[in-house]
């Protein structure tokens, strides 16, 4: 009967199998996704930001780290080794003698292929002769041709050889382990023991451990959850936190103590160094003894980020570490944002304390632009413009331009914006242009509606509301170029409206919202013509106001000829009406009347299901397809990091200085992004005023602010007795009720028939 048998390799030719097998399952994958991407590719995004980017801090630096980086090269020289590697394996094997042969006794013979059996004796009396052990042949191939020639001789022996391969009959099934015989040779048994031992019980638990007791004191964002702790704890504990409160509470943050992050560090310098910062910059609290912001690395911390924003040279070992803290807290901020709405949300369902005021999140969000640019609160966002100083501000600011925002700085005309930029040269006024061209212009269009109700504008107490917020980016070069070939001259317009009204009046700025003034012209107008309708004169006195006087005569004449139409029209269809032949004609007007009003209701109805199944398309692909957040590359003179353009989008009451919801962060505008806020309708009824705001994250002067008004109604009382809830007990009192009902008729029926 088979068995089974099992043997290690001892010519080591499935070994080499396995082996090859094994580089090849870790060098395929490494060399792609190890594989160092394009660097002509880099250098040609890196050279086409050249023009606008090329003075940005972390431009400059990518530049050198792409030149002197040698990571690239290990990297090729690795995965090629492990290439050659493989081949050399491959080859290895390729050369290798298989070790199983399909047994063929007519091959031992020396005999072809369907040989007679005088054939086979004859070639055995010769071969025996000269093998066999008596004659001095070998005896191992002697038993080989006694084996072949029983094979071919005796039926049972053949049988076996047709069906099973072998004369014997089946044998056992050898399997073979693909390591070679002296791994479990006994002289090396302590050895592989040993081996074994060290790798599966003490440096896989190791590297296991490691990475988990670091991976535990992150949270998803990669913030150490002691930091997240430290924001809770104070924002708890001060929920109007001022600016300079905030930079306290950020520099405190764990990240920048080298007890808890190897990549802070706290040089023997220091002692010297920031004690000179400290006294250049001034009063920042330095004898606080409240803990961490008394301990040295929050006050280096600190004083780094202060340093950053009064834009302050430094030595280059603090360089290094201003570096670092810089590029850290922008993260840090957005942490405190999310510790922030955390808590509100925590105020809101539970009460007990305090939430954070809107203050406090807003003063997050402007301390992340204040980093990215390199700048303090009250300094003016035209210095994120290069070759812009202290004391070119006083030629923006004067009273013939007062150019005080960078959209001012847009509306200007050329001839008046490059007279008051007369101290830059061609290349740097070009410069300039290019990078005001860059920066982004966001228009943002809201929708407000009640989602999943019947009647979806209509918002009722307690209910879901839903803002949808449209954002369309485009370069404010774009904007410009079309508002400037669409706005008069300002010479023509003040001409215009000096003929008209006999005022002049300034010129409104391009960036200003139009439309509220021309709406306001526009019921201006309303209110005049009303009131000269309403007040009645004398013919002569009309007359005596001249082409005014003239024109609403003529006004008032047309006026009433079209009341006189109006009239005579109405009597026509009295009249029509009143002749009607019948009132079955009536009866069918209105019938066809009512089916045009169904058809129009059904219309309207299919509309908006078609508009709500398109909004739940776009939502579900929205939550599938993952988009990434690579959207344009932000100008910062001195932020170390390239950064990409992000916002932040919420709605808040700003009289009450509360969160209405959460900010979403939009990470993922590069043309256009739909949004959805959502948050529950106030419980009394009412108008509101609320506030759709947009921040970002990377620019100062760029946030906008867009008034929300919601109207809130009573919600509809619940129907208790309506006929749809009417439903029979059980079935059987439906069908009683259906023989009753069908005995009235017929005895109705046999009635009539009498």
């Amino acid at each position: 009967m088979a068995g089974q048998q099992f043997q290690y390799d001892d010519s080591g030719n499935t070994f080499f199998y396995f082996l090859t097998s094994f580089v090849g399952l870790i060098v395929i994958p490494a060399t792609y996704y190890l594989w160092p991407r394009d660097q002509n590719a880099e250098q040609l995004r890196l050279k086409s930001l050249r023009r606008v980017h090329g003075r940005c801090l972390w431009y400059r630096l990518r530049l050198m780290k792409s030149q002197q980086s040698i990571v690239p090269t290990l990297k090729k020289a690795a995965l090629l080794f492990g290439w050659a590697v493989f081949l050399l394996l491959a080859y290895k094997v390729s050369k290798l003698d298989r070790e199983y042969q399909e047994y063929n006794p007519y091959e031992v013979l020396n005999l072809d292929p369907g040989a007679s059996l005088s054939e086979i004796k004859k070639q055995y009396r010769v071969l025996s002769l000269k093998y066999h052990p008596d004659k001095g042949g070998d005896e191992s191939t002697f038993m080989r041709i006694a084996k072949a020639y029983a094979a071919l001789t005796n039926e049972q022996s053949r049988q076996n050889w047709e069906i099973y391969g072998n004369p014997d009959g089946p044998g056992a099934t050898s399997f073979g382990i693909a390591l070679p015989a002296w791994i479990v040779d006994q002289k090396n048994s302590m050895l592989v023991l040993l081996v074994y031992g060290l790798a599966f019980m003490v440096i896989l638990p190791v590297v296991v451990g490691t990475w988990w007791y670091r991976s535990i004191r992150y949270s998803g964002d990669q913030i150490l959850i002691n930091t997240t702790q430290l924001f809770m704890h104070f924002m708890y504990k001060t929920p109007n936190m001022n600016m300079k409160r905030l930079a306290m509470v950020l520099t405190a943050a764990f990240e920048f103590d080298p007890r808890s992050n190897k990549e802070a560090t706290i040089r023997p310098t220091d002692n010297i160094e920031v004690p000179q910062l400290i006294r250049e910059l001034g009063n920042i609290n330095v004898k606080k003894k409240e803990p961490p912001f008394c301990y040295p690395y929050s006050l280096k911390a600190r004083v780094l980020v202060l340093a950053h924003l009064a834009r302050m040279d430094v030595s280059e070992e603090l360089d290094e570490d201003q570096r670092f803290v810089t590029r850290k807290s922008p993260a840090l901020l957005q942490e405190m944002i999310n510790v922030g709405c955390q808590l509100t949300m925590m105020a809101n369902s539970r009460g007990g304390f305090h939430a954070p005021r809107l203050v406090t999140i807003e003063n997050c969000m402007k301390l992340t632009q204040m980093i990215v640019q390199g700048l303090q609160e009250s300094k003016s966002p035209l210095l994120q413009l290069p070759h812009f100083e202290e004391e070119h501000l006083r030629y923006c600011i004067s009273k013939k331009y007062k150019v005080r925002s960078l959209q001012d700085l847009v509306s200007l005309k050329d001839s008046d914006r490059r007279s008051m930029l007369r101290f830059l040269g061609e290349e740097k006024y070009d410069e300039v242009m290019a990078v005001l061209g860059s920066f982004p212009h966001i228009n943002m269009d809201t929708k407000l509606q009640v989602l999943d109700d019947e009647d979806s504008n209509n918002i009722t107490a307690g209910s879901i509301v839903t803002v949808t917020v449209t954002l369309t980016r485009k370069r404010m070069a774009e904007v410009f170029e079309k508002e400037q070939d669409s706005t008069p001259c300002p010479a023509e317009e003040a001409a215009a409206t000096e003929d008209a009204t006999g005022d002049s009046k300034a010129k409104t700025k391009v960036w200003q919202n139009k439309s509220k003034g021309a709406k306001k012209t526009a019921k201006s107008k309303k209110k005049k013509l009303t009131k000269k309708k309403a007040t009645p004169a004398p013919v002569k006195a009309k007359q005596a106001n001249g082409n005014v006087a003239g024109n609403e005569v003529v006004a008032a004449a047309t006026a009433k000829e079209e009341d006189d139409e109006a009239s005579d029209k109405g009597s026509e269809s009295d009249e029509g009406e009143a002749n009607k032949d019948s009132p079955s004609e009536r009866d069918e007007d209105s019938d066809k009347q009512s089916d045009t009003e169904v058809d129009e209701i059904g219309g309207d109805d299919e509309e908006e299901w078609e508009a709500l199944q398109q909004s739940i398309q776009r939502r579900e692909r929205a939550l599938l397809e993952t988009k990434s957040k690579v959207t344009h590359p932000v100008y910062s003179l001195y932020f170390p990091e390239e950064k990409h353009e992000w916002w932040w989008l919420y709605i808040a009451d700003r009289r009450d200085q509360t969160l209405v919801s959460m900010p979403y962060h939009v990470c993922t505008l590069k043309d256009t992004e739909e949004v959805e806020l959502k948050f529950p309708a106030p419980s009394k009824t009412g108008n509101y005023q609320y506030s759709v705001i947009l921040r970002s994250d990377s620019y100062l002067g760029l946030d906008q602010i867009k008034p929300l008004k919601l109207e809130v109604h009573e919600a509809k009382a619940m129907l208790d007795n309506h006929p749809q809830w009417d439903i029979p007990d059980t079935e059987e009192e439906d069908e009683e009720q259906e023989d009753s009902d069908g005995i009235e008729e017929s005895e109705e029926d046999e009635e009539d028939n009498d």
